[in-house]
């Protein structure tokens, strides 16, 4: 077994990057990577914290998040399952990383940055879907962001519809927490979860 063990080895390996991988790296949002951040409805939300690394989903309708300005973000915590991973992190170490999937582009965005956890009214207040306002907004002050070619995202031919996995043969999550444990009634909360995700969307 051969592991590497150090940025020298690795350099070696792969070597230079080139030019445009480089280049496209801002400090601010360009308005051509607004329009694109602005296009997505879905992201990757990942945070660090004493006790590891977090990786969460988001998606909203429309746009997953708010563009403040070409330094500033703005992501409601809409309701979910109170978890809390990602907002616990941050507020103890506020590096993030964002990616943002545009459906039928295979050009991703990302940004790192810092945030923050604000729950003052002035911004909670500004962010509505039913008639209900997010518990919490993350603030994210840009620190890099660029574009992501679309190697990945076409190896896995992701917006293809003839490559899309049919649900039924794949384990729910009822499945899935009956089989983690197994007095868990994994039938009844299939059958309960539409409903009560269709209450609790926002």
């Amino acid at each position: 077994m051969t592991i590497v063990t150090s940025v020298e080895e690795l350099n070696a390996l792969y070597g230079e990057p080139g030019e445009a991988s480089l280049v496209k790296v801002t400090d601010y949002l360009l308005p051509e990577y607004r329009t694109m951040i602005e296009a997505s409805p879905f992201m990757a939300l990942a945070t660090v914290g004493p006790e590891g690394l977090d990786c969460s989903p988001r998606g909203d309708a429309g746009s997953v998040i708010h563009v403040e300005d070409e330094r500033t973000l703005m992501l409601p915590d809409w309701r979910g399952n109170n978890r809390i991973d990602s907002l616990a992190n941050i507020v103890r170490d506020p590096r993030v990383a964002l990616m943002f999937l545009i459906p039928g582009s295979g050009t991703t965005m990302r940004v790192n940055g810092r945030a923050v956890v604000r729950v003052d009214e002035a911004i909670t207040q500004r962010f509505v879907m039913d008639g209900r306002h997010p518990r919490s907004v993350v603030v994210v002050s840009v620190q890099a962001v660029y574009p992501q070619c679309a190697r990945a995202v076409l190896r896995a031919d992701l917006w293809n519809p003839e490559k899309f996995r049919d649900p039924s043969l794949l384990p729910t999550v009822g499945q899935m927490l009956a089989s983690v444990r197994k007095d868990f009634d994994g039938g009844v909360y299939d059958r309960e979860w539409p409903g009560r995700a269709a209450k609790t969307m926002w």
